[in-house]
């Protein structure tokens, strides 16, 4: 198996900005922890716009084949946590996979 990722998974998210720091708390308690256990990186990013706040996860996987066990099942299907109902402005229904073309990273 490789350790160097060739998947992307991508979910988005968007909550007010009142609930903007309890959905991050949330999501790092949450949704981060067990992706941190089998994935081979994990990014969580936050846009602050005047009437809505962004949330972007993004995980990284040596294959198909990690990802859709990790997923136990279709790796596109959304899984929700449960309280995303409550602080997301809707529930996303979508996520993106993407092939890695080009995994370069510069670290200052």
């Amino acid at each position: 198996m490789t350790t160097t990722p060739t998947i992307a998974r991508i979910w988005r998210g968007r909550t007010t900005p009142e609930n903007a720091d309890e959905y991050e708390s949330y999501n790092r308690a949450n949704g981060v922890p067990p992706l941190l256990k089998t994935a081979l990186g994990v990014q969580l990013l936050r846009e602050d716009r005047e009437t809505e706040t962004w949330f972007t996860t993004i995980s990284y996987w040596a294959d198909m084949d990690a990802m859709t066990a990790f997923t136990k099942g279709d790796p596109e299907t959304v899984h929700h946590l449960p309280r995303d109902e409550d602080l997301l402005m809707e529930l996303p229904d979508r996520i993106q996979i993407h092939q890695i073309l080009v995994d370069q990273q510069h670290l200052r």
